[in-house]
This record gives structure tokens, C-alpha cells and sequence, in this order.
């Protein structure tokens, strides 16, 4: 297999072998490899493009005398480039594409929190005195509706309902902000 001689068509000889040995053994070196990469279609035919260079590469192995065919030797060939290929995906990490992961905790830059927190204490500032003082100790202090009760000298149930209006009102201050306060 010379690269060098030309046939009539502008092809070499070596391409006119290389797609011979692609007709006569590309399927079952596919299907060897379809199997070996999991389903995986792409890295199997991957694999295959890889045996053939390989097989170009040593032209020897191709002529050898005393082999009646080049199959076994493609195939060996082809196991041991899926056996590299999966050792090598092993030993890094996976890859991942643009996509952002499930769990992955998605925060809002330092200007967007600093606006919202303004937009946040404007609204609560529209609130009667009352509604505010329960949400300040409530929401902002982290104060158990026990604790909110005791500190402003009013029963828990009024704690609730204070609550329950405080915040309902700031969703019709805050529309944009609706979602946040659910």
C-alpha cells in the first residue's frame, strides 16, 4: 500500500484499499464496536474511522504473509482503541455541556440582591407601623410567632393575621417580587 502511486481518477492505491478494507470488514468492525461503546453510535463509528487510520498507518500488518484475512488483526486493533477510549473517559471528569446542573444553586449578582433589597425596604416602609413590626421580627429577626407575641404585648393569632396582610400587601407594591414572597 504506496500512497505515492496514482491511479486513473486522481485516487491512490492506498485509498482504493482503504475503502476496499471499509466495504469488506467496516460492518462487522462497527458492530464489534457498537456493542464495546454501549449503544454509543458516534464513538463506535469514531472507532472505526481510528482502525482504518491505524490499518493505513502499517501497511505491513495489511500484507503480512501467512494471515488469510486482516480481520482479526482489525479487530484486535479496534477492542484495544474502545478499551483507551473508555479508560481515558474514566479518568477524567464528565463532561458537561452548557446546560446548568439540577442542583446547582443559582444566586443573583451582588447588584441585582443590593436593588432588590431597596425595592424591598421602600415597600416596607408603605406598611402601618403595626404590619411592619410584625414583619421586621417575624421575617427580617427570624422571631417565632411566640416570641413576635410576647415582644409586642399582642396575641399569637394576631401575630398571623398581621403577618398575613403585611405580606399581601407588599405583593401589590412588589409585583415583580410576587414569587419571592410565596
Amino acid at each position: 500500500m504506496t500512497a505515492g502511486t496514482s491511479l486513473t481518477h486522481g485516487t491512490t492505491t492506498a485509498e482504493h484499499e482503504l475503502a476496499a478494507l471499509q466495504r469488506e470488514h467496516g460492518g462487522p468492525l462497527f458492530a464489534l464496536l457498537f456493542r464495546l461503546c454501549d449503544g454509543d453510535r458516534q464513538r463506535a463509528e469514531d472507532l472505526v474511522q481510528e482502525t482504518l487510520v491505524r490499518a493505513w498507518q502499517h501497511p505491513e500488518a495489511l500484507h503480512a504473509d501467512g494471515f488469510d484475512s486482516v480481520r482479526p488483526w482489525l479487530l484486535t486493533v479496534a477492542r484495544r482503541l474502545a478499551i483507551d477510549a473508555r479508560r481515558a473517559r474514566q479518568a477524567r471528569p464528565p463532561e458537561i455541556g452548557d446546560e446548568v446542573p439540577e442542583n446547582a444553586s443559582v444566586s443573583a449578582d451582588h447588584a441585582e440582591r443590593a436593588a432588590a433589597m431597596l425595592d424591598v425596604r421602600e415597600a416596607v416602609k408603605t406598611l402601618t407601623p403595626e404590619h411592619r413590626d410584625v414583619l421586621v421580627l417575624v421575617y427580617f429577626l427570624g422571631a417565632s410567632v411566640a416570641e413576635a407575641a410576647q415582644t409586642l404585648g399582642i396575641p399569637p393569632g394576631t401575630v398571623k393575621s398581621r403577618a398575613y396582610y403585611a405580606l399581601r400587601a407588599l405583593r401589590r407594591v412588589l409585583p415583580g417580587y410576587a414569587a419571592d414572597l410565596r
